[in-house]
């Protein structure tokens, strides 16, 4: 798993709207100049996170975006697998978007060896940011 821009981005803005939760809105324009982000790609980060159920948005002068769930309900795992999908380093270790191999000389065997290294790799890294919130992200403190 490879962290793409665009994640690094929401997780970034996310984090100028979990220090507002529940005080303020925050508009996109803001948000990308605190963070350092093209206004223009932050929209269609913002898009995506909203069509996910993470961000609710209101128009006009007093408008913006915000968390919809609490800061300690979303976890970093949620954001990264609505922008770049599923955190598995293979898809045949893939939980949420399983795919078969088609070359590997392992498919109709028992175990494979490479499946069950990237199988762990797959559980490490879920395991740390299926549990890592917004909240513990912003107040710097590791997963409880």
């Amino acid at each position: 798993m490879k962290l793409s821009k665009k994640s690094e981005y929401a997780l970034r803005a996310l984090l100028e709207l979990t220090l507002v939760h529940g005080k303020a809105t925050l508009q996109r324009h803001e948000i990308a100049a605190r963070q350092h982000i093209p206004v223009e790609f932050l929209e269609q980060i913002l898009l995506a996170l909203k069509r996910a159920g993470l961000l609710s948005s209101r128009r006009g002068m007093r408008g913006g975006y915000g968390l919809l769930k609490s800061p300690e309900e979303v976890t970093l795992g949620q954001v990264i697998r609505v922008l770049d999908g599923p955190l598995a380093p293979i898809g045949c270790v893939s939980k949420t978007a399983y795919q078969k191999c088609r070359d590997c000389p392992y498919t109709d065997k028992p175990r494979c060896p490479v499946q069950h290294v990237m199988g762990a790799v797959r559980d490490a890294i879920a395991d740390i940011l299926d549990h890592y919130t917004l909240a513990d992200f912003a107040a710097g403190s590791p997963r409880g």
